[in-house]
């Protein structure tokens, strides 16, 4: 017998049969199935665990000098700053980072980002930040090296994308 997750038994002939011939039927074979499933953490899962409110700043102010904000949620400890941004569509990269990024081990600098609020939400500096951001401002983290959260803290981080950029 089959045994899975989820699976389903089928069966079928080799042979096609014929209708209203009388030829012996060969046996049936049996089929596996299986499905997986991904499924989420259920709500009240998901609500009990500390969320980190996020706030994305754009690189470049608009006509009236505000910039525009994209939000995100996260579960406190469980993704990188670079994971949320990707999963939420969010902007990260400018046109040279697109194409040419380390995918997140933290050594092409690519991913800079600003943390206006909520430092103390985040993880601390790697190694790999100490070493890119020697002369470059206590606020400025590489995303793809930045845990947000703890897994037990909440609260709300304002992150500027690409720094560099601002006026």
């Amino acid at each position: 017998m089959c045994m899975a997750a989820t699976s389903a038994l089928f069966s079928f002939s080799p042979t096609p049969l014929r209708h209203g011939s009388s030829s012996s039927v060969k046996p049936k074979r049996l089929v596996c199935v299986s499905v997986s499933t991904n499924v989420s953490a259920s709500s009240s899962e998901t609500a009990s665990k500390p969320q980190i409110e996020l706030e994305f700043l754009g690189p470049k102010p608009k006509d009236d000098g505000t910039y525009p904000v994209d939000k995100a949620m996260a579960i406190s400890g469980e993704k990188l700053l670079r994971n949320i941004m990707q999963d939420n569509k969010i902007e990260l990269y400018a046109a040279y980072g697109k194409v040419m990024n380390c995918g997140g081990v933290g050594n092409c600098g690519t991913c800079i980002v600003e943390i206006v609020d909520g430092k103390e939400l985040l993880n601390e500096r790697t190694n790999a930040e100490n070493r890119y951001f020697k002369k470059k401002p206590e606020s400025w983290r590489l995303a793809c090296q930045t845990i947000v959260g703890n897994k037990e803290n909440s609260g709300k981080v304002v992150v500027q994308r690409l720094p560099q950029w601002k006026k």
